[in-house]
């Protein structure tokens, strides 16, 4: 995770611009979305090492796919690349042929062109093990996941050679939103309507009136009731 997200949004390039993006202050990420922001509470940031290559033509165009899970959840997604916009324009000819789309649909969310790397540098997305043919670091897959307040919540960061999963953004995002609305963690290969954990700081005198559907104490070899199951709350 960056140690500081401090970057101005005037030095950022960007193909099909319907965000304004800033990085607003140490461990706050902040994305607007011009006239709409209030309607799309969660942003997305995803990084990709270049253009024209197989691996990110592949992310790009799932992404597109998923765009009706994300307004779902109320996030936008913003991509980021290390090449110009002009290649970015004729990259997204590739990505929209190889997700189904034809030519003459329109790119449906925004790629930062980080050129010189000064925005990847900066939320520290370099991979010291990949170089382009120049000897210098790619991006790596970095996903940054925020929230309504604009705090930075959670980040992943995938080498260039392995693609992202993000059937697990999608569920990480859903286990956010619950967990913020709800006193329960979501355990190991949760999915949305799995059964969930009490969390262990809710005083046990108040489970049953947070919990009125019951819980359910999974005995343990410790004698201790800490592993409690309940149904997936409704939000």
């Amino acid at each position: 995770m960056p140690r500081s997200l401090v970057f101005s949004f005037t030095s950022c390039n960007i193909y099909n611009s319907q965000f304004i993006f800033l990085i607003s202050s140490i461990n706050h990420l902040t994305i607007y979305v011009k006239g709409t922001y209030e309607s799309f509470r969660w942003g997305i940031l995803f990084s990709h090492p270049s253009d024209f290559t197989p691996v990110c033509t592949t992310e790009l165009a799932r992404v597109m796919n998923l765009l009706p899970e994300f307004k779902k959840r109320n996030v936008k997604v913003i991509g980021l690349s290390c090449d110009s916009i002009s290649s970015h324009t004729e990259w997204c000819k590739d990505i929209k042929c190889y997700g189904g789309y034809n030519e003459e649909y329109k790119f449906p969310y925004p790629i930062i062109a980080d050129n010189d790397r000064a925005l990847a540098r900066k939320l520290e997305m370099m991979d010291m093990d990949e170089l382009d043919p120049a000897g210098i670091p790619l991006t790596a897959r970095a996903v940054f996941i925020v929230d309504p307040n604009k705090k930075f919540r959670l980040s992943f960061l995938y080498p260039a050679t392995t693609g992202r999963n993000f059937d697990e953004i999608l569920r990480v995002l859903d286990s956010l939103q619950l967990t913020d609305k709800a006193k329960v963690a979501t355990p190991v290969d949760w999915k949305m309507g799995d059964d969930c954990m009490v969390l262990p700081t809710l005083p046990e005198d108040q489970v049953t009136k947070v919990f009125p559907q019951g819980v359910t104490v999974v005995p343990l070899p410790s004698g201790k009731n800490y592993l409690k199951k309940t149904s997936c709350p409704k939000i």
